[in-house]
């Protein structure tokens, strides 16, 4: 019991804005290992089965159900279990979807301003060339859920929802941002989209923190990672091959690519404000 004691107390005299990234850190971590390792040791598509499993535990305790009681409000707080409304939902969608537009739309703006690196992107995933087309689908489904979950549980919920509390929803999701980037610096495909990496968790930590709740990013996060991997990450489903508007000039792909960028922006937006103006609306009825 006293050694209890003394590690809460160790714990508790550390700042803040560290242990919230530490906490985000290692629950997002700790879900990502033990996720991949059931992909990796169990054949598909059993694999798939016992990562769902386990991902309805993770989310179950991490979300205030189960002992202990002591920790159970705060899990509820850091997970936003929160009940929304159905216009809140409805907009909340809307942002999600959006966001894939963006997110996308992005990457083909990024890549028809500079050369595609084909090679970087796919270089960590090639295995999924070298297994039956159904099992590359279903791994690519299972590392996205994967990510999806642990990436928002740990990042937009237990990191992000301590330090918008503490310091502010600008400070928090632009520091859960930078952590975001940081973590993704090892794989091979990061160096060339660093700054596309932070405005995605931006966005995320927006979706989260305007909608009160991780799911509407968690939906947007796993139908990215779908697209991504599938096809930015592997040619398993269509590989990005055009080239840059330097050597093609500007053409009506770029136009129209373009284009839907931009609108995607302004809908995002326009669904945030949406978002803005219901939370108010509630806030203003919980003080009459």
């Amino acid at each position: 019991m006293q050694d209890s004691k003394s590690t809460s107390s160790f714990w508790n005299r550390i700042p803040l804005w560290l242990r919230a990234i530490l906490a985000g850190l290692f629950i997002s971590t700790l879900g990502v290992f033990l996720a991949t390792a059931m992909t990796a040791l169990i054949p598909a598509p059993y694999s798939l089965i016992f990562v769902l499993i386990f991902l309805w535990l993770y989310w179950k305790y991490f979300s205030g159900h189960w002992k202990p009681v002591s920790t159970q409000e705060f899990r509820k707080s850091n997970m936003r279990t929160n009940s929304l409304s159905r216009q809140t939902w409805i907009w909340a969608s809307l942002a999600a979807i959006f966001f894939i537009v963006i997110e996308q739309s992005g990457l083909v703006f990024t890549f028809r301003l500079m050369e595609f690196p084909a090679e970087k992107f796919t270089s960590e995933y090639s295995f999924l060339e070298t297994v039956p087309r159904w099992a590359s689908w279903l791994y690519v489904i299972s590392i996205a859920i994967v990510a999806a979950v642990c990436e928002e549980v740990g990042f937009r919920g237990y990191m992000q929802v301590p330090l918008e509390k503490k310091y502010g929803p600008i400070i928090g999701i632009g520091i859960v941002s930078i952590m975001f980037v940081v973590v993704h610096l090892h794989q091979a495909w990061s160096g060339p989209i660093l700054i596309h990496i932070f405005i995605v968790s931006v966005l995320f930590g927006v979706i989260a923190y305007y909608s009160r709740s991780l799911i509407p990013g968690i939906i947007a996060h796993f139908i990215v990672d779908i697209f991504n991997f599938s096809f930015w990450w592997s040619p398993i489903g269509w590989q990005f091959d055009k080239s840059p508007i330097g050597q093609t000039g500007v053409d009506s792909h770029f136009i129209t690519w373009t284009i839907i960028f931009i609108i995607s922006i302004g809908l995002f937006i326009l669904s945030i404000t949406k978002l803005k103006s219901l939370n108010q609306v509630s806030f203003n009825n919980n003080l009459v």
